[in-house]
């Protein structure tokens, strides 16, 4: 068994991730932490908490940070709907959340267990907060899969930023730069045939049957909605259940390396943007790149961005967990 630490706000895509690594026989998740970000904390505990009760689990759901760390908080419910799962209003979940918070629950599971996988759906404010208070966490972690950023493309939230490291930039940066092994699994990689087209949608409600393929299509009725109108995508994107996929199996990522990656937080319209050095132009010491001096002082690169996955097999993985 492989363990797990979860940090999320979860709204509909977030939750189908949760309920991934929930079903998956491989994967032991020691506990989830809340942030701030597509809904407000408490309504993003609810969820959390409605979906571990759906998968018959009794993970220890902890609430953490309510806004980012000096932005003003902007949450992503005209994406999601008003209760980040489609307006679908589930029934409250029956257990509350743990006592204690979320960033001290991150600390302890992360020193208690050598190895561990951390995988981030939301803002990273909890994350950079734990870190910050116990940077020695650092060297526990095994893999940071980090939904989150573009790869030098488009993003979903401002033409130049995703959503999560637009909302608070200064915990991205600090996360990009601690020495976590950072993987970048961008928004970009839901898009196009990752996509949950109509066929995949009709598999699911019609031949899988199930009431986990029903939650996830149900809960994510505004998302396709919104995909479709506003960011011209042909069906249900789902990034975090895509990151969560690379999480769970890393053979998905078909295509990934090295990079020094910066987070910007100080431009008028790029804020939250990811700079990816893709050509790998900072290796130089010349003035138009001495900005990135000290990361080159830290040694080489070493955030993973995966460019590329294999769709089928993500599909495919998802479709066995909601089986």
């Amino acid at each position: 068994m492989r363990s797990m630490i979860i940090d999320t706000d979860t709204a509909s895509d977030d939750a189908v991730a949760l309920l991934m690594a929930l079903r998956h026989p491989d994967i032991d998740v020691k506990a989830i932490t809340i942030v701030a970000g597509n809904v407000p904390l408490k309504q993003a505990s609810i969820n959390a908490r409605y979906t571990v009760e759906l998968c018959g689990k009794e993970t220890p759901v902890y609430e953490g940070v309510s806004k980012p760390l000096i932005r003003e908080y902007y949450d992503a419910q005209f994406f999601h709907g008003p209760d980040g799962m489609g307006g679908m209003f589930y029934p409250a979940p029956k257990r509350p959340a743990q006592p204690g918070h979320a960033v001290d629950a991150l600390v302890e599971t992360i020193k208690a267990n050598p190895g561990i996988i951390l995988v981030t759906l939301g803002p990273l404010t909890n994350v950079a907060l734990a870190v910050a208070r116990a940077p020695e966490i650092v060297a526990n972690v095994s893999r940071c899969v980090v939904m989150g950023g573009a790869a030098n493309v488009v993003g979903n939230i401002t033409p130049a930023a995703e959503y999560n490291i637009w909302c608070d930039p200064e915990a991205a940066r600090a996360i990009f730069r601690s020495g976590l092994p950072v993987e970048m699994v961008g928004w970009e990689l839901c898009r196009g045939d990752a996509n949950l087209f109509d066929a995949d949608i009709d598999y699911c409600k019609h031949q899988l049957d199930t009431v986990y393929s029903h939650f996830a299509i149900d809960c994510n009725i505004s998302a396709l909605q919104t995909n479709r109108e506003w960011l011209g995508d042909p069906g249900i994107g789902l990034p975090d259940p895509v990151a969560m996929a690379v999480a769970i199996d890393p053979a998905i990522c078909t295509r990934a390396s090295k990079h020094y990656v910066e987070v910007e937080c100080d431009g008028e319209y790029t804020r939250g943007m990811t700079v990816v050095d893709a050509l790998n132009v900072t290796k130089h010491t010349t003035g138009n790149v001495a900005m990135w001096s000290p990361h080159r002082a830290k040694g080489d690169p070493h955030i993973t961005v995966c460019w590329e996955i294999d769709i089928p097999r993500w599909k495919d993985l998802l479709f066995d967990l909601l089986r």
